[in-house]
C-alpha cells in the first residue's frame, strides 16, 4: 500500500493529508535551479517531525509570475499556482532561490522570506532573504514555519518558537523549535511530533 501510495504522490493524483499510517503528507516542489541537495535537507527535516514527504522534480517557474519593477517573483500567484497542483487536502511547499513578494499593510510590493495561508494547502518559500552562511538551518526553519501556517497556525508570541514573527527582519537564529502549545496543533494535524 505505502509504494502504491508514493507513486500516485508522484503522478499527484493522490489528494489525502494523511498517508495510509496517519502520518501528514507533505509534496515538496523546487523551482528554477534550486539546489537538489538543499532540497534533499529540508525533505530530511519535514520527516524528521513525522511527516511523509515526496520530493518532485525542479520546475519552471511560471514567467507571469515575475514582478518586474523589484525583480520578484509573486508569492500570492506562486501559492495558487501550486494549490492547483495537489489535491485540496494535500499540502505542497514550493522553494526556490528568486526573490518573492506579497502586498503587505497597504505596501503593494513587500519582500518576504516565505508565505502560506492560515490554513491552506500550500505556500512558498526562498532562499533569496536567508543568511548565506546559515541557509540550510535558516531556511529549514522557514519551510517548517510556512507549514504551521497551512496547519492553522498563526505567528507565536514565544521568542523561540519557529512560529514567530519575523517583522520585517530575520530571527532565524533565536528560534529553535516549535514550542509546546504549537506542537500540540500540529500533533492533532496529524504530524508525528
Amino acid at each position: 500500500m505505502r509504494l502504491i501510495t508514493i507513486i500516485l504522490l508522484v503522478l499527484g493524483l493522490y489528494a489525502c493529508n494523511t498517508s495510509p499510517k496517519g502520518t501528514r503528507v507533505v509534496v515538496v516542489q523546487p523551482f528554477g535551479l534550486f539546489s537538489a541537495t538543499e532540497a534533499k535537507t529540508i525533505v530530511a527535516q519535514i520527516s524528521a517531525l513525522g511527516a511523509e514527504v515526496v520530493l518532485k522534480d525542479n520546475r519552471s517557474i511560471p514567467q507571469s509570475f515575475y514582478y518586474r519593477p523589484r525583480n520578484r517573483y509573486r508569492a500570492d500567484s506562486l501559492i495558487r499556482f501550486l494549490k492547483a497542483q495537489v489535491g485540496k487536502d494535500s499540502i505542497i511547499v514550493g522553494i526556490l532561490n528568486e526573490d518573492i513578494s506579497t502586498t503587505k499593510d497597504g505596501v503593494a510590493d513587500w519582500g518576504v522570506m516565505g508565505l502560506g495561508y492560515r490554513p491552506g494547502n500550500s505556500c512558498v518559500v526562498s532562499s533569496f532573504r536567508i543568511n548565506k552562511k546559515k541557509r540550510a538551518e535558516q531556511l529549514c526553519k522557514v519551510v517548517l514555519h510556512e507549514l504551521g501556517h497551512t496547519e492553522g497556525l498563526d505567528h507565536c508570541p514565544d521568542e523561540t518558537c519557529l512560529m514567530r514573527d519575523a517583522e520585517g527582519g530575520n530571527p532565524l537564529d533565536e528560534e529553535k523549535d516549535f514550542c509546546a502549545q504549537c506542537k500540540t496543533h500540529l500533533k492533532r494535524k496529524g504530524w508525528g511530533l
